[in-house]
């Protein structure tokens, strides 16, 4: 399953399609034209399927030109290594990542701050389970931590804003770092679950949402 029809088979909108948007610090060249546009979204795919495959340190930049059906030459247009194509790959779940949980939130009551935090929760595990390549590079690069740094952090502020428009409150200190708090939770509970189970332990999972829940109602309720 590729990662458009990942995200569509769960109601999500294909925010992955012809307008990838990594960052421009991991791209050596902006797609304009819808043909190289394309071709970026073939090769950051192609990333995702070779890191399911060999892992991260199995990655390389002739892999996946040859999985994309690519010459070499165009992924060193947009990329100058590994690295920075992973991390691109990093920044394109996060924009995923904050498309969907907004889909999940707006069939959320307003005011619901537990209905929103089981969104944000779903939607990271449907993705751990569902998109290729997010297993080892979700939104960061466990072994190049300098490529995307504080990742948790990006995350936490995309959901914190979310959370803040859906409870008609302001997106202050306190609620950036309560979610912060929440994300670094759920990332190292996560850790453990999937570890134990391809799709995640059933009994961790129910564990990490009862956390959430108990911890943000100090704050939000």
């Amino acid at each position: 399953m590729d990662v458009n029809n990942a995200l569509l088979s769960r109601g999500c909108p294909a925010v992955i399609s012809t307008s990838p948007r990594p960052p421009p610090k991991t791209l050596r060249r902006v797609p304009v034209q819808e043909r190289s546009a394309e071709r970026l979204t073939r090769i950051l795919d192609a990333c995702a399927d070779v890191l399911d495959e060999v892992g991260y340190e199995g990655l390389s930049t002739r892999a996946v030109a040859t999985r994309a059906g690519v010459p070499i030459g165009s992924v060193y247009r947009f990329f100058g290594n590994k690295r920075a194509m992973a991390d691109a790959l990093a920044h394109r779940n996060l924009d995923a990542y904050g498309e969907c949980v907004a889909a999940r939130m707006a069939g959320v009551r307003r005011g619901d701050w537990r209905g929103a935090v089981d969104a944000a929760f779903d939607e990271y595990l449907a993705m751990k389970r569902t998109v290729p390549g997010f297993g080892l590079v979700d939104f960061g690069i466990p072994s190049a931590p300098d490529a995307m740094p504080d990742a948790n952090s990006d995350v936490a502020e995309r959901v914190a804003g979310l959370l803040a428009a859906h409870l008609d409150r302001p997106l202050d200190k306190k609620l950036r770092r309560t979610v912060l708090v929440g994300v670094e939770a759920v990332d190292a509970v996560l850790q453990l679950a999937f570890r134990a189970h391809p799709s995640g332990d059933p009994d961790l999972i129910d564990e990490t949402r009862a956390l959430l829940h108990s911890y943000f109602a100090g704050s939000l309720d």
